[in-house]
């Protein structure tokens, strides 16, 4: 007989469904991955087949033309893979498409997050809480200081820069995928109906967010206006255009960045970021405790992030945990 939970292994390069050799977010190629999201960091070309919910499989299609070998799973359904391993996608609330996978083998049940939070966000289902046996957990904001404020208090910063600075913009940096979708229905939530400025590179991802089903409201991009026309407008761009050349062509721009990361004064300063905007995709420290504890597993296992934070505050708790070290994960911009 197997020793408990053999079946499932952490390797550098993902973890390892051993019966079914299928693999959740390998860092390379393999034959047969579940992944979790559309983020480089989890979701790579390459592989044989790609199991995804079908918003992730078209993400993925976008940004690395993985069409051939994509096998959709819905929320809630269950897959059988082989080696008596069924496979369940649930949603993560990180971005659209986002899934837990819930993975059952012998009667052991074993939950991989990839990346999420507990907040609720316009542009995809929330969280669902699946008690679980083995925990394997993110813990990207995994240090107590990291306490994520309301987002209505973030939304109403950057709303009341653009009033009281009516001949300028402000130039929003956020990622591509997930942030900036996330950040604009926000605004349409808080009654901002304004048309939004883009920059090119995000234009593709805002439309397939919408194709999928999320309203993002009037989209423009800033090559087709003039600076005139961008005075007292929303300018969203990535991180990386914050500083460079192409935000001389907007109207005295109030630099602003949502990010988690903003909650790190330097961080903000190294960006010559003005209005830190402290807007995060990932759970924060009090979500990330409470979750394992709404979980309740026998074991959690933490992968990229703040492992050793996590793994006192298990201890203290007498709760069973151990770090991963897993290759290829990033912080990105959240």
């Amino acid at each position: 007989m197997s020793a408990p939970f053999s079946w499932i292994r952490a390797e550098p390069h993902g973890i390892h469904v051993v019966p079914a050799d299928c693999w959740v977010d390998p860092s390379r190629p393999v034959d047969r991955a579940l992944v979790t999201h559309g983020h480089a960091d989890h979701a790579r070309g390459g592989h044989g087949q790609t199991v995804a919910t079908p918003e992730t499989l078209a993400i993925m299609d976008l940004r690395y033309n993985t069409r051939e070998g994509a096998l959709p799973a819905q929320y809630g359904e269950t897959l059988a893979l082989a080696g008596g391993v069924t496979a369940s996608f649930i949603p993560a609330g990180h971005v659209l498409g986002s899934a837990q996978i819930l993975l059952e083998h012998a009667g052991e049940r074993v939950v991989i997050t990839g990346d999420y939070k507990r907040r609720p966000d316009p542009t995809c289902p929330p969280f669902e809480v699946t008690p679980c046996d083995i925990f394997i957990t993110e813990a990207t904001f995994g240090l107590p200081l990291f306490t994520h404020p309301p987002i209505e208090q973030e939304i109403g910063k950057l709303l009341q820069a653009l009033a009281d600075h009516p001949d300028a913009c402000v130039l929003v940096g956020a990622y591509a995928l997930g942030k900036a979708q996330r950040v604009i229905a926000e605004l349409r939530a808080a009654g901002h109906h304004q048309p939004i400025y883009l920059h090119g590179a995000m234009e593709r991802m805002c439309r397939l967010y919408e194709e999928l089903g999320v309203p993002l409201g009037d989209l423009r991009l800033v090559a087709d206006a003039t600076k005139d026309q961008m005075r007292g407008h929303v300018v969203v761009c990535p991180p990386s255009a914050l500083n460079d050349r192409w935000s001389r062509r907007l109207p005295d721009p109030i630099t602003a960045m949502a990010s988690g990361w903003m909650r790190v004064r330097q961080r903000a300063r190294q960006r010559n970021v003005e209005l830190p905007l402290i807007i995060s995709d990932h759970a924060d420290w009090g979500e990330l405790t409470a979750t394992v504890e709404e979980v309740n597993p026998y074991e959690t296992w933490i992968t990229h992030g703040r492992e050793e934070a996590l793994l006192r505050w298990h201890e203290l708790h007498q709760r069973r945990a151990r770090a991963l070290a897993l290759v290829g994960y990033e912080d990105e911009d959240d």
